[in-house]
């Protein structure tokens, strides 16, 4: 039996005791992330639902933050230009980081940015041949938020997680594999199937015993003072020229220059 929901950020569906949760839109809008955080936490509390799928739509994943719209919030203000770290970002992280119950990652394109801190905060990740991956903030100025910067030393190691995110070099599916951040690579076609099967795996186990045990990992991983302290730098960088230009830069599709300030 399967049954859907859906909005035009978000779309939901159910097949048994698996959900499906599916980003429409590549870029995070305010309207989307507060879909998100919305249907996360619905799925959270439904008893009905065993094991979450969190995949995006076409060629990505999910790009992060829409530039446009924080470029537009910058310009207002550039001191509550962040607030959305604590509106969205840090409970949609936390939202799939203690869900009681597995999520499932399903990278099926592009996923750079806030949308690489969601997959890796989820509890296992199935990954398309042809994703491609980036941390993608220092190009424009900023430290990582949505818990990336310790989620990825945690996957990656702390030396290849530093220089990831310093450089914000682009990295392959493969690569992905190799390093840690994914379990398994599918071809494109297959990403879904894969996915569902774990799901389904999932969905019949001891629900309460992956929880305990997710509540276990999480224990030496203080989540909660590492999205405080992403957040806290992110609103100082915010108030940085190097941070505004940067943005204008990208919108505008020509290269930033740095001046430290």
């Amino acid at each position: 039996m399967a049954d859907e929901s859906r909005n035009d950020e978000v779309q939901v569906t159910h097949h048994d005791a698996v959900a499906t949760l599916t980003l429409t839109r590549p870029a995070l809008t305010r309207e989307a992330k507060e879909a998100l955080r919305d249907a996360l936490r619905q799925l959270a509390e439904d008893q009905s639902v065993r094991a979450v799928v969190f995949t995006g739509s076409g060629k990505a994943f999910c790009v992060g933050q829409d530039l446009a719209e924080h470029a537009a919030a910058l310009r207002a203000d550039p001191g509550t230009a962040f607030a959305t770290i604590d509106e969205h970002y840090n409970p949609i992280v936390t939202a799939l980081a203690t869900m009681p119950k597995p999520v499932i990652a399903a990278v099926n394109g592009t996923c750079v940015g806030a949308g690489l801190g969601f997959a890796l905060a989820c509890d296992i990740r199935v990954i398309a041949e042809s994703a491609r991956f980036g941390t993608a903030f220092s190009g424009i100025g900023l430290v990582p938020d949505s818990g990336l910067s310790a989620t990825l030393a945690r996957a990656v190691g702390t030396a290849r997680a530093t220089e990831l995110i310093l450089l914000a070099e682009p990295f392959s599916a493969a690569q992905a594999l190799e390093w840690g951040i994914a379990g398994r690579v599918a071809p494109a076609e297959e990403l879904a199937g894969t996915a569902a099967t774990i799901a389904a795996r999932l969905a019949a186990g001891p629900t309460r015993a992956y929880a305990e045990a997710k509540q276990v990992l999480a224990a030496a991983f203080p989540l909660g003072e590492v999205l405080r302290a992403e957040g806290a730098a992110q609103a100082r960088l915010g108030r940085t020229a190097d941070h505004q230009q940067a943005v204008e830069a990208f919108l505008g599709k020509t290269k930033p220059v740095f001046s430290g300030e």
